[in-house]
This record gives structure tokens, sequence and C-alpha cells, in this order.
């Protein structure tokens, strides 16, 4: 019985496939061997993978498998072309990590053999190794239902890179936020008399801006999910946001208008505060579908620069 460890040619890693999560140096064995044989050859060497011994040919071709916990349960003149199982799961260097994970699930592997297009063992791929395939096709899936399928590097980047690249990729939009909040400064100033002669107006600022953020907010989550899964015009999503944020802004707005009248006994107020909200439905999911869908034009992805 041997051990490689050498790495096979056409096991190099590349992308995210079974190549890229190889180890040579596991038991291997003779179908002519007995388990005793086997079992003592294991003794003083170091492996990077235990679970299975691989049986192959004088040409490293892939017989069949058992696995370590059988090998030693096994009567020790027992031949291992007895033991071994010859139709055991393999899977090629090139095969996808997601077609990995699936086949280990479905057949309760803790390591699967890799063989090259000629049935030559490459190595196997871990226990641990299959743990984390599993994680990162779990991670993937849950961008997914995000609605970040297609940046999902890009999203791990943001998690785990340097703060000062994650600042540094974060501040424009905040600044551009920045700037609009000193936009809308300015708009309040200019009605400065207006809010002077009807104080009671300004009460009712910090929630209007309040409320309208919490409309744009839900409309970019929704956007942000929506633009990954829907195949749907721009004009007909947006028409539907408009419409949603309509019956939102009428909904609050026949809420507030009677709170209001009978809070402060003034109409004229009650009316302009649900106008108002009724207006600020409209605008914010509009806003908030649009700015996703330019972001997502422009190859950038909502979520790491909201």
């Amino acid at each position: 019985m041997t051990s490689k460890r050498r790495s096979h040619p056409d096991a190099e890693p590349h992308g995210e496939t079974a190549a890229h999560y190889i180890v040579a140096g596991v038991p291997r064995g003779r179908s002519d061997e007995t388990a005793a044989q086997a079992v003592s050859a294991l003794s003083g060497r170091r492996y990077d993978s235990v679970t299975l011994l691989c049986i192959t040919d004088a040409d490293d071709r892939l017989l069949g498998v058992i696995r370590i916990a059988d090998l030693l349960a096994a009567p020790p003149e027992a031949r291992l072309a007895d033991l071994m199982v010859r139709d055991a799961a393999r899977v090629h260097a090139d095969v996808d990590q997601e077609k990995v994970a699936s086949l280990a699930l479905h057949h309760v592997l803790n390591a699967i053999p890799v063989v090259d297009h000629s049935n030559r063992l490459l190595g196997v791929i871990p226990s641990e190794a299959l743990l984390h395939i599993l994680r990162r096709e779990h991670v993937e899936d849950l961008h997914r239902f995000a609605g970040i399928s297609r940046e999902t590097h890009r999203a791990r980047e943001a998690i785990e890179s340097a703060p000062l690249r994650r600042a540094r990729d974060r501040l424009p939009w905040l600044l551009a936020g920045l700037v609009g909040s000193m936009f809308a400064t300015w708009v309040v100033a200019r009605f400065e008399q207006a809010l002077n002669a009807r104080v009671a107006i300004a009460f009712f600022v910090p929630g209007l801006v309040y409320l309208a953020d919490a409309i744009g907010t839900q409309t970019e989550a929704v956007a942000v999910r929506g633009l990954s899964l829907s195949h749907a015009s721009l004009s007909h999503l947006v028409g539907n946001e408009l419409r949603t944020g309509l019956l939102i802004g009428i909904t609050l707005g026949a809420v507030t208008f009677p709170l209001v009248w009978f809070a402060f006994g003034d109409m004229r107020l009650a009316a302009g505060v649900s106008i108002a909200l009724f207006c600020a439905g409209g605008i914010a999911t509009t806003i908030g579908l649009l700015l996703p869908w330019l972001l997502d034009k422009l190859g950038t992805d909502p979520l790491l620069s909201g």
C-alpha cells in the first residue's frame, strides 16, 4: 500500500471545482492485499485524509474504496478485493463544487475520491473540505435569496476586507446622502416664514422624514432582491411600486388626518400632513426602486454601495 502526496497535473486548483479541494496524500492499496497487510501499512505514515482506503491497480486506476472503520473491523485474512465497494461514488476534477456537495449529501459520504477522465485516482476530497463546500453553497444560496447571487465574491469581500477598504467603499454613498440631506435642509429653510407662522408644522417634519425613509428602505430591500430574480421590464416594476407607494401613502394619510385634526383642531394642517404622506409614499417607492436599478446597470452591487 502506498501514499502519494504529490499533486497530479490534472488536479491543479481552478475556480470552484473539485480540483480545488483535492488532497493527494491518502491511503492506497492493491486488491490482492489482505486487511492485515493494509492495516500494517497504515501505521508509521502521515496522510492528508484517512477516511478511505482507495484500491487501485498498477496504473493507478480506481477499483473501489474501503472505509477505514470497515477495514479495522474486518478479519485480518480478508482480501481487500472482497471488502472494497466497487461502485463507490467518485467525481472528476473539473466537476463543480455544488455537485460534489450534492453527491456527498445524497450518498452520506465523509470523503469523495477524485479521478481523471481515465479513472486514475488523483486524491480525495476530505470531510473538512466537504463541510467548507456545504457552507459556501449555503451562503451563496442565502445571497441568491437576498438578491446578490451575481456578486457573491464581492459580497464576501464586503464583510471580510480590511476596515479601510470597507470605509472607502461606503463613504462615497454616505457623502452623497449627506449632500442630499443638506439640500433638504435648504428646502426647509426656504419655508422659514411659514414655519414661524405655523410652528405646529415643524412637529411633523421628523415623522414625515422617518416614514419616507422607511418606505424607501422597504422598497430598496424588495428591489435589490427582485432585480436579480425578476425579468419584468423597468416600466412595469416602477408602475407597480408607484401604485404600491401611493396606496401606502393613502392609508397612512387616512389614518393621520383625523388624529391630527382631533389633536390640533386644524383641518388644513391635518390635510397638509396627509397629502405630504401621500406624496412621500409615491416618491420614496419610486426612488427606492430606481436607485438600485441604476446601480445594477452600472455594475455596482446596491447592497454593497447603499
